[in-house]
């Protein structure tokens, strides 16, 4: 049987964020004798930088905090307009940056919601410098997206905006990736939720066989409802969606679909490659195309289907009667009582 599947992955776009430093009249006392060069509002040639990991975690972020400190220092001239260099300390009360890693970024301007991977001050002005200046970086993301957010909130302490060069650093949204995750074909569930919604549209088919391809497609979610003889949890459920938009399967019939030439099926898999290693980690949508097919065979193309979308991706992992092993008879058959 010719079968075509394809897999849309979505990536992981979240906000980089700053916002405006207050001014604090006080701290003009501290940097009235500074007499070096009067754009830089640290009043410093050093930026003295600390960093606090979450509780009980483990992860080296000494090295991700010291990969964006190095790369300040090397492009503060050229970017921020004055030479100032970065240096890791130990201490937060030796610090000007206090580095927080946070599960969640929340509290920062217009971008505060669980699409934010970090949050800064803008700083401008020597008087909106109060040490340590804090600034907080979302945990779980992957060593270079984490360094590419920390480069990113450091450049707004140095003075830099959303849009300012460079660009490749400064932008206010980014596509990150997380730390490994399990791919869905290794998850027991590769959907967020075991309770499924599917929309099947049977308008494209002659009205009397709608019926027959209504219990085609009946019989093939009842067989995985019921767990697929053990390929699936038992706990999986299928409601019917009011709306292709609303539905996490949708199932459409097309005799003339692009996505093949003659008889058979295809089917589309979207769900979201958060750690970039160019696998789905969960799937959000399942799109089954039934393309001039008998009608006594479609619950088996749609079955085959199913067990795609629940992570099967070797032969042996699909049940037995759906296997592409099956005879013309047994894919006609009732083969799933």
């Amino acid at each position: 049987m010719n079968r075509r599947w394809c897999v849309v992955a979505v990536a992981l776009l979240l906000a980089l964020s700053g916002c405006v430093g207050p001014i604090n009249p006080d701290v003009l006392e501290h940097t009235d004798n500074w007499d070096g060069d009067p754009d830089n509002h640290w009043r410093s040639e050093v930026v003295t930088v600390s960093y606090e990991p979450p509780a009980g975690d483990d992860r080296d972020y000494r090295r991700l905090v010291h990969r964006a400190a190095a790369y300040w220092t090397e492009n503060s001239q050229r970017y921020a307009g004055y030479d100032v260099g970065l240096r890791l300390v130990d201490s937060a009360e030796n610090a000007d940056i206090h580095v927080r890693f946070v599960e969640r970024v929340s509290d920062c301007g217009a971008h505060s919601d669980e699409h934010t991977a970090g949050c800064a001050p803008v700083l401008t002005d020597a008087r909106q410098v109060d040490r340590p200046v804090d600034v907080r970086v979302r945990t779980g993301l992957s060593d270079d997206s984490t360094v590419q957010v920390l480069k990113h909130e450091f450049g707004h302490t140095l003075g830099l905006r959303h849009g300012d060069a460079p660009q490749a650093v400064m932008q206010a949204y980014s596509s990150l990736n997380t730390v490994p995750k399990p791919n869905a074909t290794d998850r027991a569930l590769p959907w967020r939720t075991n309770e499924l919604l599917v929309y099947a549209d049977y308008e494209a088919l002659p009205e009397a066989d709608r019926e027959e391809a209504r219990r085609q497609v009946r019989a093939a979610l009842g067989y995985y409802a019921d767990g697929a003889d053990g390929t699936v949890p038992e706990n999986v459920t299928f409601y019917a969606a009011d709306s292709r938009e609303s539905a996490d399967i949708v199932i459409e019939f097309d005799g003339t679909t692009s996505c093949r030439t003659g008889p058979g099926s295809c089917g589309t898999l979207s769900g979201g490659d958060e750690d970039g290693d160019g696998a789905l980690e969960y799937y959000d949508s399942l799109t089954i195309v039934l393309v001039d097919l008998d009608v006594d065979v479609i619950g088996w193309h749609v079955g085959r289907w199913l067990g795609t979308g629940f992570g099967h991706a070797d032969d042996s992992e699909y049940p037995e009667p759906l296997r592409e092993s099956a005879s013309y008879e047994e894919r006609r058959s009732a083969w799933w009582e």
